[in-house]
């Protein structure tokens, strides 16, 4: 936006920024111009100054002092900023900083590290009216970026006059700024001890924090905006969720929202696992409870990696000694060496002084040790209901009391409902239940009474993707987005369970009725007994809905699409080589291994390299290429790892092949939809979610295209397929080769479907929902014939977006285990052009 005003071109055009223009996004985003109209507006700020030049940033450092934080001009999640503590980390920080700047500016200022850290999502309308939708603390100290840190909705630790202080200068600063009409984000420091408040930054438009408090408040920041930019009031607006107040009505909320993000360290070994200001974290989950240490429970469930809800067994011991050093470090599992330092008799005063982490946080988290502590070793019989309930109402997950009794998450789960300890639903109303929702948005917790109302119409429950995660992104989401669609088309109530506040399936309006749920079985399960639905979907979010597939159907409630015993196929490696040999389809020479021993037999067998891969996995993870027995032994155990309940399975490398993708839909009939064949464009061995890919294929031929579409239907129809299929193949010497095949939404889906004009996930809702292919062409929502595709007179690519950025000193080779958080598309009537598109997009044409 700020190119195009300043070229000229939006005059030339007739073209109108609105909401905020150019100045007030100047004032805003340069870090000069910021500080200057704060301090005129009468706002505390940091003391800093502005360098052009590297001397220029050595000269403020030692004006200011040290320690120091540079940001530079113009980025977004913290690029290229950093704390300096000396003149040599400055001179290395800052020029890496004034490179980054896209105007080669950035701010020297006192650091603050270690203040509490505070955001408010302000609103403005063109008459001035602003309001404030949400408050939002910062766990961790200041120093870990907000986007890292663990965050809280509303403010917990503020006195009210502290609050309505922060409030006034959220607004002067709106005001200040000159945002004309609606949302920006305002950050604020604390200091501890002397209660001092300064202004950090603002920014002028929606963000990440926006997505969260719209989603903690059901207050549509982004759409309100919108309306606003465009000349509504905030008191022309209704709020959609009571349908009576006016968006001029600031929320309040009578429950607590706690956000944690998800990392990808594992997939970045070496690079530094310290939590600083610049973002790290790949996505996110939220949830919502009662109480903090119901939200946190809830939320540490929803981060969806193993061990996370287990407190401090998820930690590793720590020597007393240093123990509170280790605090002092902002990392991914921080809170569970909280949690075991409190465990190991430190007091809540040692640790808060060690974390800098507010003692009030500290103290609530010391609640949930004491009440696990009274919970160990005790067998599940022995716990009463008031334990029981007491234990829930905390957050502990049903998995971390079957740890501490000694029992399974299942027996858990049976024994509490045998005492009748089953949670309630409440409803996200925007005014703490002072107005009637309108909006059936839901979340559970341990209380009474229950606020789901019947339903009018059969209820189809669609399991979201959970948090953003290297593997499992945003095409999952636009899968779940669609299916809800399809199923309110096919006459059904769509009911979304997810517990992402970054995605469409986790707005109020998408779904007939939403839950915001960790998508684990003992909350799943709960929603299902709340709704009682007709079938549950499976296929669009992903792995994390496929592996709950089994328990659903096993506690009584239908898989709607593709059966459990035909995923099982499928994910089991083992089982997918015997039915590619039942039906004569070639499959690189493999076998199967759950010792080292037998996987030095089998790479022996079948001769190196060798690809090593685990079950039940997405994202390619844990698998790698391996040329020699050295390695092996390494590689076979990280695999085993990953999936510790299936073998590992290890095939041959077919080095120089060509890598297919297929995004195919089979109904009832055993018809098949293929969507796309999408031919890879770097060679075999590069997982096809980093590698770019072409629609239609560049060299493959109109026979190689029919085998694959063959290869496709055939599999389809064995595996007993009722919905999408994703199938990977390799094409070598005219041979074509099987990889594997996903009967789930892939990360291509969105990809194809915009390619060829044909939602897939909204043929395959309707598919599972009972109609076929036959009768969705009948009704012209699919095309005539199945090869679209190849008549497409555009090529269009797929290029993968990576973080390598984020990751110094991170290896950049891309190879089976993916490692892109993003992708982007490139059309063009040239493919040539439809690629250099695809990767001026990506960031790296």
């Amino acid at each position: 936006a700020v190119t195009l005003a300043e070229s000229g071109d939006l005059d030339r055009l007739g073209i109108e920024l609105i909401g905020a223009k150019l100045d007030a996004i100047h004032r805003a985003e340069d870090r000069s111009g910021f500080k200057e109209t704060m301090l005129a507006a009468g706002l505390d700020v940091p003391r800093a100054g502005v360098a052009r030049t590297l001397a220029e940033a050595m000269a403020l450092g030692e004006a200011i002092g040290y320690p120091l934080i540079v940001r530079p001009s113009f980025t977004l999640g913290g690029g290229g900023s950093g704390f300096a503590g000396t003149p040599a980390e400055l001179e290395a920080l800052a020029g890496r900083s004034l490179e980054i700047s896209p105007v080669s500016e950035i701010l020297v200022e006192e650091s603050i590290a270690g203040w509490k850290e505070f955001e408010l999502e302000v609103m403005r309308d063109a008459a001035d009216n602003v309001v404030i939708i949400c408050s939002i603390e910062n766990v961790d100290p200041l120093g870990v970026h907000t986007g890292d840190s663990i965050t809280v909705a509303p403010a917990q630790t503020l006195t009210d006059r502290e609050y309505q202080q922060m409030r006034d200068a959220a607004i002067a600063c709106i005001r200040a700024i000159g945002v004309e009409t609606g949302g920006s984000n305002v950050q604020f420091a604390v200091e501890p001890l002397s209660g001092r408040q300064v202004l950090i930054e603002m920014n002028p438009r929606v963000s990440r924090s926006s997505a969260l408090a719209s989603k903690a408040t059901g207050f549509p920041i982004a759409k309100i905006a919108a309306l606003l930019a465009v000349g509504y009031h905030l008191d022309e607006i209704t709020n959609d969720i009571t349908g009576e107040t006016p968006a001029s009505f600031e929320p309040s909320i009578d429950y607590t929202v706690v956000k944690i993000p998800r990392f990808a360290f594992e997939k970045f070994s070496e690079a530094d696992p310290r939590l600083t200001s610049t973002m790290k974290s790949v996505g996110e989950t939220m949830a919502i409870g009662r109480t903090f240490k119901e939200a946190l429970g809830k939320a540490w469930r929803g981060i969806e990696k193993a061990g996370f809800d287990q407190g401090w067994a998820a930690s590793e011991p720590v020597d007393a000694d240093v123990a509170l050093d280790r605090l002092a470090e902002g990392r991914e599992g921080r809170l569970f060496l909280v949690e075991r330092a409190l465990r190991d008799g430190f007091t809540v005063e040692q640790v808060a002084d060690a974390s800098r982490i507010d003692p009030w946080f500290i103290d609530q988290i010391a609640e949930v040790v004491e009440e696990a502590m009274l919970l160990q070793g005790r067998p599940l019989h022995t716990l009463t209901v008031q334990e029981l309930r007491r234990a829930k109402r905390l957050g502990l997950s049903d998995a971390r009391i079957a740890s501490l009794s000694g029992s399974t998450d299942a027996e858990v789960r049976r024994h509490r409902e045998a005492l009748g300890i089953e949670p309630v639903f409440k409803t996200v109303d925007t005014c703490a239940g002072e107005f009637p929702a309108l909006t059936p948005y839901h979340y559970s917790t341990y209380e009474d009474e229950t606020e789901v109302r019947p339903a009018t119409r059969p209820r189809v429950l669609i399991l979201g993707a959970g948090p953003n995660r290297i593997g499992q992104g945003i095409e999952f989401d636009y899968a779940c987005v669609h299916a809800a669609f399809a199923l309110e088309e096919a006459g059904f109530e769509s009911v979304m369970v997810n517990s992402n506040p970054e995605t469409v399936s986790t707005d109020y309006d998408t779904a007939s009725r939403l839950y915001f749920e960790p998508l684990t079985a003992e909350d799943v399960l709960a929603v299902c007994r709340a709704e009682q639905p007709v079938g549950v979907i499976v296929q669009f979010g992903g792995q994390t809905p496929l592996r709950l597939a089994k328990t659903l159907r096993e506690e009584g409630f239908a898989i709607l699409g593709t059966s459990p015993e035909a995923i099982d196929l499928a994910e089991d490696r083992g089982k997918f080589a015997e039915i590619l040999a039942e039906l004569e389809i070639p499959a690189p020479p493999h076998g199967e291994a759950r010792t080292l021993e037998e996987g030095r037999v089998i790479a022996e067998r079948i001769g190196f390299p060798v690809v090593v891969r685990p079950s039940y996995v997405l994202g390619g993870r844990a698998m790698e290429i391996v040329y020699d027995a050295d390695d092996l032994e390494r590689f076979v155990r990280s695999a085993a790892e990953a999936s510790p309940d299936h073998p590992v399975l290890i095939d041959r490398f077919l080095e120089g092949a060509i890598e297919v993708d297929v995004d195919a839909v089979c109904d009832h009939e055993g018809d098949v939809f293929i969507g796309a064949v999408m031919e890879h464009i770097e060679e075999a061995g590069v997982h096809s979610g980093d590698s770019s890919c072409q629609i239609p294929p560049a060299t493959l031929s109109d026979d190689e295209l029919d085998r694959i579409e063959d290869i496709a239907r055939r599999l389809a129809r064995r595996l007993g397929v009722v919905g999408l299929l994703n199938l990977q193949l390799a094409v070598k010497d005219e041979k074509i080769w099987v990889i594997e095949a996903n009967p789930r939404a892939s990360r291509t889906v969105p990809f194809v479907s915009k390619v060829i004009g044909v939602s897939l996930a909204r043929v395959a809702t309707l598919v599972v929902a009972g109609r076929s292919l036959a009768d969705l062409a009948a009704g012209g929502i699919l095309p005539a014939g199945s090869r679209r595709y190849r008549r497409l007179p555009y090529p269009s690519v797929k290029a993968a977006v990576l973080p390598f950025g984020r990751f110094p000193g991170a290896d950049t080779v891309l190879g089976p285990e993916m490692k892109s958080t993003g992708e982007v598309m490139g059309i063009d009537a040239d493919p040539g052009m439809a690629l250099a598109k695809a990767l001026i997009s990506s960031g790296t044409g």
